[in-house]
């Protein structure tokens, strides 16, 4: 049963990995994980990290927070906040859990070396929070501050 239903997992993937379907009827975008929804998945926009995660069903984002609408006014734009400059598949595939181990070691105290294990990417003991909520939030109001007029 569990390889049935990884079968079917990886076949439902399959499909949604394309920009040559657009949205779909509502009740669908409701429910299931879509391409549209998927495209959100592989955003390095700010408005779109770390979100969409569903594999099958988009319900589970909805319900947990972690859901984004693709929007017309800003177009997906694929790849990794910070780029990875090889294509060794070896350090593609190892490059986070590396990047992971370092800030552990960088941390002097326990509880920030559990913190980098068990919070968003993008949480620093010693730097900037570039966690996605907070970077969406800190756009939010930039754009409100340019609304404004200020600068």
């Amino acid at each position: 049963m569990v390889i049935t239903m990884m079968s079917i997992s990886l076949f439902y993937q399959f499909w949604i990995h394309t920009r040559a379907i657009g949205k779909l009827h509502p009740l669908i975008e409701l429910i299931f994980n879509t391409p549209s929804h998927h495209r959100v998945h592989h955003a390095s926009n700010i408005r779109y990290l770390d979100c969409n995660h569903g594999g099958t069903l988009i319900i589970w984002d909805r319900l947990c927070g972690t859901f984004s609408e693709e929007l017309e006014r800003e177009p997906v734009v694929y790849g990794l906040t910070h780029n990875i400059e090889t294509f060794n598949p070896v350090r593609i595939v190892a490059h986070e859990y590396r990047n992971m181990l370092r800030d552990v070691r960088s941390a002097d105290h326990w509880h920030d070396k559990l913190r980098y294990l068990l919070l968003a990417p993008g949480w620093r003991h010693n730097g900037p929070d570039e966690r996605a909520r907070i970077l969406r939030k800190q756009a939010e109001i930039l754009c409100l501050i340019q609304a404004t007029g200020r600068n």
